[in-house]
């Protein structure tokens, strides 16, 4: 997650964005939390809602973004913010919540990664974790379509299926939780503004795209997706453009 991302084409969809973080938060059963992480906590609209949830906990936003982290900093002074590779993070002390939305993702090796997360709890805390299950659908699988003439230059940087079955996380978490809870939502959001969905993933999953390419090759790029994702996501007579997206939703007790 070493890019620069940029919080505002990431916030531009911000209620959409939000809608599943709050889900996942909804389903977390620790009204006595004291220790409260907020992992890939990106720009903190997320971490700020944390934060009010549990007012009398230490809520630290942990991010490996410095540019989220400044508008994070920027608009929540009164929370603490952490710059680190969540790769190799560990909280100093066990937690009684570890919570992520949207972030997970970007980081290899679930099967390791997922048990490290468990034992940075406290026995009866909180791993909480949401993550894009999208990666067999237009907006992602058209990103290597479009890629043509830039294919080798994109090919390290093209989306692969970086989130597994959520059968595959039981089996992960089972012998490390004592109790499981995962779930997925397929979210029918309906897109404002042209050309919606690529703005969409312009702020996610195809940023690290166009990083890869230089200006003109970014602009020819984007169009080719842009005309890809238009065929597969129509745009409807009232403007509007209806964007069927899958999450996948995990909480596991210690």
């Amino acid at each position: 997650m070493s890019h620069q991302w940029n919080p505002g084409q990431y916030l531009k969809f911000a209620g959409h964005r939000l809608r599943p973080a709050l889900d996942l938060l909804a389903r977390v059963d620790a009204d006595d939390a004291k220790t409260v992480f907020d992992l890939g906590c990106g720009a903190g609209n997320v971490t700020r809602m944390l934060a009010e949830r549990w007012p009398a906990a230490r809520v630290v936003g942990v991010d490996g973004s410095p540019e989220m982290l400044e508008r994070a900093r920027a608009e929540n002074p009164h929370i603490t913010w952490t710059h680190a590779d969540l790769t190799a993070w560990a909280p100093s002390m066990p937690a009684d919540v570890l919570y992520s939305n949207a972030a997970m993702h970007w980081l290899p090796e679930h099967a390791a990664l997922f048990p490290r997360l468990m034992e940075a709890l406290k026995p009866g805390g909180t791993l909480a974790v949401q993550m894009p299950r999208n990666w067999g659908e237009p907006s992602h699988t058209c990103m290597r379509e479009a890629a043509g003439p830039w294919l080798r230059k994109l090919a390290p940087v093209l989306p692969g299926v970086p989130v597994a079955k959520p059968e595959d996380y039981y089996g992960i978490l089972a012998p490390v939780a004592g109790a499981i809870d995962i779930w997925e939502t397929v979210y029918l959001q309906i897109l404002e503004g042209d050309n919606a969905v690529p703005e969409w993933t312009k702020g996610s999953a195809l940023k690290p795209v166009l990083d890869a390419l230089d200006p003109n090759e970014r602009k020819a790029y984007f169009e080719a997706y842009s005309a890809l994702l238009a065929k597969a996501y129509l745009k409807r007579a009232d403007g509007r453009t209806p964007f069927p997206f899958r999450r996948l939703f995990i909480v596991a007790k210690r």
